[in-house]
């Protein structure tokens, strides 16, 4: 991820260039000396360290990208905001709710600009949806349907690393995946309100990995060490007063062990005068399906083009397709312009708070068997009556 966001700083001026900023990657900070040197000599850093501090004291340095393992968001967080520079972080922005509090306190005592990870809401696709309902053309929206599914902890060989631990990873597909679905339901619908739900391990048991192994690898020769949080996530929700959907009712599941779903990350928008669906391993296109009386009524496939939101950035027309870097450009984007400009262009911390408390009444709701009421998080980007 730090090499992503670093291709996007230097894709800027070339991509945005009436922002007129032209970034300047000053300092990278890895515990593995051999990536600083990466970035250095391949990325374009002036310097590197392995002590993260350097980084945020740095004079020259005015925004800060927190790229590391879940359970050091909070902490380098709060330092950054601490020293009053911009900062633009993965998500989940802590391991729970608690942390990103922590962190929501510190970037607001402190007043910076934030941007957070959620890179899906950026897909032109999502934002002409977000227009679609804006504009009322699905009518009422009555129910919505989400899938984040991916099998990339599907084999039950695959190691034991940093993410299945919960003192490193708080949750598992929860933090992981399903808090950038219910983002794009806030993005596209509104805040959820309420939550009961389901949880499940699948792989209770994997190979400890051996030095850096992240959860992409197979084949561990270490110990069996137990998972400790989620492979699965079952959620039945609703939606809040102030969303474009008031009492409207969705069910969302996410997966990491899901075969066959490579990335199957899928929303379905349903409302009283048409429906649409959207699935990022298809990002440049929408299902649209208007109308109830029409003589052939059915789901039309739109391409995305220069009328969806950034689209016309990267590509000259329909049918030729943006990919997943491209949605970090555009978030780069949205970040340096609110730096630069003001503003509140991207997620913000508030949005990463809210889905937290979406993750942490999800774990409340399964170990009480009862519906969980989330508190209510000013300041969001989420769409509004």
């Amino acid at each position: 991820m730090g090499k992503v966001h670093s291709r996007a700083y230097q894709a800027i001026p070339v991509t945005y260039p009436e922002l007129g900023v032209f970034p300047d990657l000053i300092i990278a900070a890895d515990t593995v000396e051999e990536r600083g040197e990466y970035a250095r000599n391949v990325l374009g850093y002036r310097e590197s360290t392995t002590d993260y501090h350097d980084v945020i004291n740095h004079p020259e340095v005015e925004v800060v990208s927190v790229c590391a393992p879940n359970f050091l968001h909070a902490e380098i967080g709060i330092a950054v905001a601490q020293a009053g520079k911009a900062l633009w972080i993965e998500k989940p922005v802590g391991r729970n709710a608690t942390d990103t509090a922590e962190l929501h306190a510190a970037v607001v005592a402190n007043n910076i600009i934030t941007s957070i990870g959620f890179n899906y809401r950026h897909v032109p696709a999502i934002e002409y949806i977000r227009t679609l309902i804006a504009d009322g053309k699905l009518g009422r929206i009555t129910n919505v349907r989400g899938v984040f599914f991916a099998d990339y902890s599907a084999d039950a060989r695959g190691v034991l690393s940093w993410r299945f631990v919960r003192n490193l990873a708080g949750s598992g597909v929860l933090g992981d995946l399903l808090g950038h679905l219910s983002d794009l339901f806030a993005y596209t619908v509104g805040a959820i309100s309420d939550v009961s739900a389901r949880t499940s391990i699948i792989h209770g048991q994997r190979p400890e990995a051996s030095g850096a192994g992240t959860h992409f690898d197979v084949g561990g020769d270490g110990p069996l060490k137990d998972v400790e949080n989620e492979d699965y996530a079952a959620l039945l929700v609703q939606f809040g007063p102030d969303s474009m959907a008031p009492g409207a009712i969705g069910t969302l599941e996410s997966s990491r062990v899901s075969i066959g779903n490579r990335a199957r990350y899928e929303i379905e928008i349903f409302g009283t005068e048409g429906s649409v669906k959207w699935n990022f391993e298809r990002l440049n296109e929408v299902e649209l399906a208007l109308g109830r009386n029409e003589p052939l009524v059915g789901y039309q496939r739109v391409m995305a083009g220069p009328a969806f939101g950034d689209f016309s950035h990267f590509q000259p027309g329909a049918g030729t397709s943006m990919g997943y870097d491209d949605l970090k450009i555009i978030e780069a984007r949205k970040f340096l312009d609110a730096v630069v400009n003001g503003g509140n262009l991207n997620s913000n911390i508030n949005d990463a708070l809210l889905a937290a408390r979406v993750n942490d009444a999800a774990e409340q709701s399964h170990a009480t068997n009862a519906w969980v009421a989330i508190e209510p998080v000013a300041g969001t980007t989420s769409a509004r009556r």
